[in-house]
């Protein structure tokens, strides 16, 4: 199971906290053999599934350069799918996963909310985190 996660950056401590918690029951929910997060490994988010996955004993691929990699995260990728340039990072990331985890407040708009909108148009199972008193920074 290949599932793509994509998020706000700039969360509260307190939001943080609870999507960590989130992010974390969620992946272990799945059986490890076969799960495979593909993240782009933003700040935030992105960064905080791909730790889940690794943590849970999946496997980590990586969407594109990292504009902060870590070179932990990094090192740990089966493998890194780079992107040509100009290349539609969300078309790309949705067209390597069965399920897309979105972090995102459920407002219109923006680059997650777009990702939703195309996922949910490709037919794939969309899983919105956002828990109870979550808030941008």
């Amino acid at each position: 199971m290949h599932i793509g996660v994509m998020g706000h950056r700039g969360l509260s401590d307190i939001t943080e906290m609870l999507v960590r918690g989130e992010l974390w029951r969620l992946v272990t929910g799945y059986q490890t053999y076969g799960l495979v997060g593909v993240s782009p490994l933003g700040e935030g988010p992105e960064t905080w599934f791909a730790e889940a996955v690794l943590e849970h004993g999946g496997a980590l691929e990586v969407l594109g350069d990292p504009e902060r990699p870590s070179p932990g995260l990094m090192r740990r990728a089966r493998a890194v799918h780079r992107l040509a340039p100009g290349l539609d990072r969300t078309a790309a990331l949705l067209g390597l996963v069965d399920e897309l985890v979105a972090v995102w407040d459920g407002e219109p708009g923006g680059a997650v909310a777009d990702a939703v909108a195309r996922a949910r148009a490709a037919g794939l199972y969309v899983h919105t985190v956002w828990p109870e008193g979550s808030g941008r920074a």
